[in-house]
């Protein structure tokens, strides 16, 4: 390779090597191929003439994971996704998609039937809907009693109206809970999509709805997540929660959000008003969620834009843990944070004062008049109200309340009152999140699993550095699909250890756990503090709590292999091999070396005459990310190499290589075409030549005076100065 071609590399990983910081960096990062290579991902291979695939439904107990898509439904199996599936085709009819062409819709192929919802009806019964080419329509669909009867097919005859459970348009997102018989739905009511709803309809209760047209209530949503969350031991009490974004009415000038995130409830037996809210909700209100960051010149930096939400279980089924992934509103930056909240935080702010605008500017402040009883948001039969029997025995006055100011004045902020998880200056953004609780040796983690809008899915832990500091560890990032897209949605089943994710072009199964490709040492399996993984004796395993073995390693709250790895890390050293490079005088020589964690610092070691020095940064050593370059060497750069990485006090040898300096004009002259040299010429320069050891440890000079060392995983560079001993 030429000088200057080589120069021009080098400056591409200097380049490389400066884009994004060592903490969006993961540990490891897999290409589809390299994922397949490990055969822990099982990308769904039946092909038919659909696109959109949704993960809609997951059912643990017989162990089908139900997709929906465009005219497209589809049952796979947990375990196996491509094992035997089952596939409804369910298409509009042919009059219905000429008829929604002759509205002027169609142009980007919306005129079919799209399936948006698929909810359990009982044992042996889903209850699906789709958009329907612009007229929604619902069915019951056969699963039969277990997964082994291989049922899976429409019930004959049978076709309900869609409108208030499933959006006209595709490309307007819904979300919908099938709680005791009744349909609760955040959807677009109407064909032009200006009439969005939270609602109820099926079951025997009366068909209930958010106020129509009122942007008090509901401004231009996008809903995201909605689920049912008890309060207290009192069923009456059960509320279903809701997360949207909307645009603001929170008006305060400028810098004031477009859109902002918000966190919504209702009480299950809300009947509506008698007088007044007749079939309208008289429990709604919803609270603002923040995530954001203070910088250090103290502006505060919101992700205002809610992007998918995860609830996860704990054993107290009243206070799940909300996951909420975010990204920027503007267009200044681009950014995304994960932010983590308590139900109990979220039940003080519902449980504190109203907005109220007040004032000649109409600026909102809290409400501090008269509060009504029963006060709004509160359930009837419920804790506070037993002596009411129904929402249709409240007083006008509370139903006037309720009206006219449904959102909270205070605003509900994350765990820790920051995100857990940032993410800016990187050229993506998070679109979904699934969270699993792990069990490990020192404790039991949550290990966040995030989609991005580039088809990867980044698994990723957050430990506490001290008492006001949160550190954040980017295990892996894996490209999960074949030709990249977007994630649009992912569930988690910490039974099987699978994660299922979706995009508009394919579906594809993640084993959670690649624990070999950390390393085969047991300090790169230290290091790594992957929950799912740990040291057995012999290599980085899965762990499984209820295994009871002495040689087994881990430590995820340190990651210190210094105390773990006793007796494996000499092992390590003894097996590296050191390789051999020759290098031109006058010409550049790259030493590569590229630890296996970003977050690893490098330093290079000489070694000449039995004695190791530590290498300067002087202007004739150029470091990069992937090693460093000897601008031009001369015969006193020969000797050999050491590349030490850092990391959690941990110092260990990545590679070793014996660079060896050969005469320039003797190298000029063997390659010169004109022939071989005179031998006046030839005892003029005369010098001692090292011979190669072998082919396989050796690169060839290159005429133009730039060396190459072989295409190894690990091999060092540097430079030596008289500097102190290491």
């Amino acid at each position: 390779m030429a000088a200057a071609p080589l120069l021009l590399f080098l400056l591409c990983l200097c380049i490389c090597g400066l884009h994004g910081t060592p903490r969006s960096a993961p540990r490891v990062h897999l290409s589809f191929k390299e994922l397949m290579d490990t055969k822990t991902i099982r990308p769904f291979s039946f092909s038919f003439n659909t696109s959109d695939y949704r993960i809609l439904l997951m059912d643990q107990d017989q162990g089908r994971l139900y997709l929906g898509s465009r005219e497209y439904l589809v049952a796979l199996d947990m375990h196996n996704i491509n094992k035997e599936p089952l596939i409804i085709h369910w298409p509009a009819s042919t009059q219905r998609k000429g008829q929604c062409m002759m509205t002027g819709k169609g142009g980007q192929g919306e005129c079919a039937n799209f399936v948006r919802l698929i909810e359990p009806w009982n044992r042996t019964h889903l209850y699906a809907c789709g958009t329907g080419a612009y007229r929604p329509m619902c069915t019951f669909i056969n699963r039969g009693w277990k997964a082994e009867d291989y049922v899976f097919r429409l019930v004959p005859g049978y076709q309900d109206s869609g409108k208030g459970k499933c959006s006209y348009d595709p490309n307007q997102e819904n979300i919908a809970a099938l709680i005791n018989g009744n349909l609760y739905a955040g959807v677009h009511v109407d064909f032009m999509g200006t009439d969005p709803a939270v609602l109820r309809t099926l079951g025997g209760r009366p068909p209930v709805r958010t106020e129509q047209y009122d942007s008090r209530w509901l401004n231009e949503p996008v809903f995201v997540q909605i689920q049912y969350i008890p309060d207290s031991s009192e069923r009456n009490d059960d509320k279903l929660y809701f997360f949207f974004r909307e645009k603001t009415l929170e008006s305060g000038g400028g810098a004031s959000p477009s859109v902002i995130s918000r966190v919504g409830r209702i009480c299950l037996n809300d009947d509506g008003g008698q007088k007044s809210l007749v079939n309208k909700w008289t429990t709604f209100l919803k609270a603002r969620l923040v995530c954001s960051v203070i910088g250090e010149d103290g502006v505060e930096t919101y992700f205002d834009e809610l992007r998918d939400v995860f609830i996860l279980p704990t054993q107290d089924e009243r206070n799940p843990d909300v996951y909420a992934v975010f990204s920027t509103a503007g267009s200044v930056f681009k950014g995304s944070a994960v932010c983590m909240y308590s139900m109990a935080d979220i039940r003080n702010v519902f449980n504190g004062p109203f907005s109220h605008k007040h004032g000649h500017n109409y600026q909102w402040t809290a409400y501090t008049g008269k509060i009504p009883y029963p006060r709004p948001g509160t359930c009837p039969g419920g804790t506070f109200t037993p002596d009411l029997r129904s929402t249709k025995e409240f007083s006008d006055e509370a139903i006037n309340f309720v009206r006219n100011h449904p959102l909270m004045y205070h605003h509900v902020y994350p765990v820790h009152k920051r995100p857990l998880v940032v993410r800016t200056g990187v050229d993506y953004r998070f679109t979904t999140i699934a969270v699993d609780l792990v069990d490990a040796v020192d404790g039991r983690y949550e290990v966040l699993f995030l989609g991005t809008d580039r088809g990867t899915v980044q698994k990723v832990i957050v430990l506490p550095k001290d008492p006001n500091t949160l550190e954040e560890l980017i295990l892996e990032e894996g490209e999960v699909f074949r030709t990249a897209a977007p994630v649009k949605t992912m569930r988690i089943s910490s039974k099987r250890q699978q994660l299922y994710v979706s995009s508009e072009a394919g579906l594809t199964q993640v084993a959670l756990h690649r624990c070999p490709v950390y390393g085969k040492a047991c300090s790169d399996c230290c290091l790594a503090r992957d929950p799912y993984c740990a040291w057995d004796g012999e290599s980085c395993a899965p762990f499984t709590p209820a295994t009871k073995r002495r040689s087994r390693r881990q430590d995820i709250k340190h990651g210190d292999p210094l105390r773990q790895c006793r007796g494996f890390n000499a092992k390590v050293e003894k097996r590296l091999r050191e390789t051999v490079q020759f290098g031109v005088e006058g010409s550049s020589t790259f030493l590569e070396c590229q630890p296996r964690s970003p977050q690893a610092t490098v330093k290079w070691l000489f070694q000449k005459d039995g004695r190791r020095k530590v290498l300067s940064r002087d202007r004739e050593v150029l470091k990069t990310g992937h090693g460093i370059l000897l601008k031009s060497v001369t015969q006193s750069d020969g000797g050999v190499y050491h590349c030490v990485a850092t990391e959690n006090r941990f110092k260990h040898t990545v590679a070793r290589v014996s660079l060896r300096i050969l005469d320039r004009e003797i190298v000029e002259a063997l390659t010169s075409p004109d022939g071989p040299p005179s031998s006046s010429s030839t005892r003029r320069h005369r010098r001692p030549h090292p011979r190669p050891r072998s082919a396989s440890s050796t690169s060839t000079a290159s005429p133009t005076g730039t060396s190459w060392a072989p295409n190894r995983p690990n091999a060092p560079a540097g430079r030596h100065t008289e500097s102190q001993d290491y």
